[in-house]
Parts: structure tokens; sequence; C-alpha cells
């Protein structure tokens, strides 16, 4: 069996798991949320030794720190996890626009649109925590069923 199909069963399994058990997917998303803030602040700050560089990695660390190793106190807003990560992307792409990096343009346009989605649905999951691990199935499971039919 083709590797994308493989990866598109594992995403809609993964999905529905998501959407069955939401409490425990908020914790295991809170987990995987703070391990990526972890790395992204860490490649932040590795990227370029500018001050805003430094300051938004060291915060993205601290933040995924805080998300990777706190979650009984953490998992019930997992919205304002959706604004931190929101806001990040935002700053980040601002300045891939206006740094003379070797970042592609194009990529720091659509880092800051994901953000502002990002920050659109942690709006989304202040009313209803549970929200947003549904939320993260319903994704699964479509791009399950996107890389098991498509050749891409």
């Amino acid at each position: 069996m083709e590797p994308n199909k493989i990866s598109g069963i594992l995403s809609v399994i993964l999905g529905l798991i998501f959407i069955i058990f939401p409490i425990f997917s908020s914790g295991v998303a809170s987990i995987f949320i703070g391990v990526s803030l972890v790395f992204f602040g860490i490649a932040l700050i590795l990227a370029g030794f500018t001050a805003t560089n430094i300051v938004i990695g060291v915060l993205a660390v601290i933040f995924g720190l805080l998300f990777t190793f706190n979650i009984d106190a953490l998992s019930f807003i997992m919205a304002f996890q959706f604004y931190i990560i929101g806001i990040i992307m935002i700053l980040a792409g601002i300045l891939g626009l206006i740094s003379d990096t070797q970042v592609s343009k194009i990529a720091s346009i659509l880092i800051i649109i994901l953000g502002i989605i990002s920050f659109a649905l942690g709006g989304f999951s202040l009313d209803q925590p549970i929200f947003a691990a549904v939320l993260i199935g319903v994704a699964l499971i479509i791009q399950g069923i996107r890389l098991y039919l498509l050749d891409i």
C-alpha cells in the first residue's frame, strides 16, 4: 500500500479518536502544541540572533514548556493556546516579510494567514474548549480522506 494511503487511513483514525474522546484529545493536543512551540522557538532563535527573534523564540519556548508539562492547569484553556500560537505565527510572518533573510515572502504571508485563522479559532474555542478537539478531529479526517483519494 502506498505511503499516502497509509497516512490517510491513520489520519482518519486519529481524527475519529479526537472526535470520540475530546477531553483526552485536548490533553494530547496540549502536549503536541507545547512541543511544537518549543521547537519553533528554538528554530527561531537559531535562525538569526536578532533581538526580535530571540524575544519571540524565548516566549515560544516558555509557553511551549508550560503547555507540555502543566497540562492539568492549561487543558481547560485550549482556546488561549490558539491565541498564543496565532500571535506568534503572525509576528513570525511579519518578521519574515520585513527582514532580509532568505525566507520566502509567500511563506511569510501564509504564516500570517494561518496565524489569523488560529486566532479566530481561539474565539470559537473560548466558549467551548471541547470544540478545539472536535475541530482538530474533523481536520484530520478531511486531510486523511484527501491523502487516501489523491496522489499528491
